[in-house]
């Protein structure tokens, strides 16, 4: 069975930003905060425990930044700010969805603000830098955002950096098997940002898409904060079934309004984050152009789960000017420190000896997340639910995405073998190929 069969196989599937401003919360009282910065030099001796936290608030990603930073908090109301002896302060900083950026970012968070561990980056190529920071810092811990590149976990890890949601492959799962056999796609054309998150999703999409007998005559990248689609648009085939959009933010947006003014008709099948919330929520009927588009995400707005149903009245009694459902980069932030904190409760605040204490703990914890329960795999890596979905209009003008399908503990080989699954390589601009 070549790796392509067995992954299908496994599904199931066959048989069926500038570095803007720093922003404190500071859950300690003023009195403590300035005892805090008397002991910033050593860090062991204060009685507050301070995070770091890295979003992309500037920049074609900010609005993104914005709902991560509200996951944060969500978290932080759910589980409190305190464990006993000790005060937690965050530290927020940001990015702009470039490396470097986001590199400096921590870098200052650490050598600066001396926090304890850091809980972020947001984007892909944000992510791979600061997972290569982790490296240098082995006596820290580094706890994802919302990263979704495969890589920042399955190759060249950190030993330090724990990742509690999935990357972009493992929501992928089951898409391309269904654009297939149920949509009747064979012919697609992939559009998608020019950076690691977006290959990621294209590879987990096309893995299975090429296998069952589609193909893709061309795949198109545009660097984040394109402008002007025309030359784009123009050159997409003229006989495919449809497009598979990995935009993501504003970039979704423009993308969207320009298809449309060109008279577009062809289908789209859509990464998560081109059906984010943020995009179905965009003022006028931009976004109607998505209705139909089904896509792989890590939660489905009508999953009639009591958890979820209760993480929605949660988001929107704290953010009644939020989205009508929470965001993709919202779930990542808010299950991400979640366990972060529940990892700091579990051992009573102790990072002593390297906080060996901490990663022990962040190793073993298995997570009640919004979408289901979630632990990690030898890579420190999330197995957890995935959603096929498909966005939809209710009566009132709201765009959701309805649940398709579960697909349970998604790993982050897609449920293949580790080996054959790395025998596809490493997703990037010219694999997965099958024109």
């Amino acid at each position: 069975m070549s790796a392509a069969t067995a992954l299908l196989a496994c599904t199931g599937l066959l048989c069926g930003c500038e570095e803007g401003s720093e922003q404190k919360t500071d859950v300690a009282s003023p009195a403590e905060q300035a005892k805090n910065s008397q002991a910033k030099a050593d860090p062991a001796k204060t009685d507050a425990i301070k995070i770091g936290v890295i979003a992309t608030m500037t920049g074609p990603l900010a609005s993104l930044g914005e709902e991560a930073m509200r996951g944060v908090d969500l978290a932080f109301d759910e589980l409190g700010g305190a464990i006993p002896g000790k005060k937690i302060v965050l530290v927020k900083e940001s990015s702009d969805a470039t490396p470097n950026v986001a590199r400096d970012a921590a870098r200052k968070l650490l050598e600066q603000e001396k926090v304890d561990f850091i809980v972020g980056p947001l984007s892909g190529d944000e992510g791979l830098a600061v997972r290569d920071l982790a490296k240098s810092h082995p006596e820290r811990v580094f706890i994802n955002g919302s990263a979704a590149a495969q890589d920042i976990t399955l190759r060249d890890q950190a030993p330090n950096f724990y990742r509690f949601s999935p990357d972009g492959a493992q929501w992928m799962t089951g898409v391309g098997s269904y654009a297939f056999k149920e949509k009747g796609y064979k012919r697609v054309a992939t559009l998608a940002e020019d950076y690691s998150y977006p290959y990621t999703l294209v590879g987990g999409f096309m893995a299975e898409f090429c296998h069952v007998g589609g193909r893709v005559p061309k795949k198109l990248w545009v660097p984040l904060g394109t402008k002007d689609y025309s030359s784009v648009i123009s050159s997409l085939p003229k006989d495919i079934d449809a497009i598979y959009v990995a935009l993501g933010g504003a970039d979704a947006l423009t993308f969207l309004k320009q298809y449309k003014q060109f008279g577009g008709k062809a289908p789209l099948i859509g990464g998560s984050s081109t059906v984010d919330q943020m995009v179905l929520d965009s003022k006028g009927d931009v976004a109607d152009h998505l209705v139909g588009t089904i896509s792989g995400v890590p939660i489905a707005d009508d999953n009639p789960s009591e958890t979820w149903q209760a993480f929605v009245k949660a988001y929107r009694a704290k953010f009644p000017d939020g989205y009508k459902f929470p965001s993709g980069t919202l779930y990542s932030y808010y299950t991400n420190m979640k366990a972060a904190l529940l990892a700091l409760k579990q051992v009573n605040g102790d990072l002593s000896n390297g906080q060996q204490k901490l990663k022990d703990a962040l190793s073993k914890i298995e997570l009640d997340s919004p979408n289901g329960k979630v632990k990690l795999d030898k890579n420190r890596n999330a197995i957890s639910n995935t959603y096929l979905t498909v966005v939809e209009k209710k009566e009132d003008g709201t765009l959701f995405k309805r649940l398709l399908q579960v697909i349970p503990e998604v790993n982050q080989t897609m449920k293949l073998p580790e080996d054959e699954f790395l025998k596809l390589g490493s997703f990037n601009r010219d694999n997965p190929s099958c024109p």
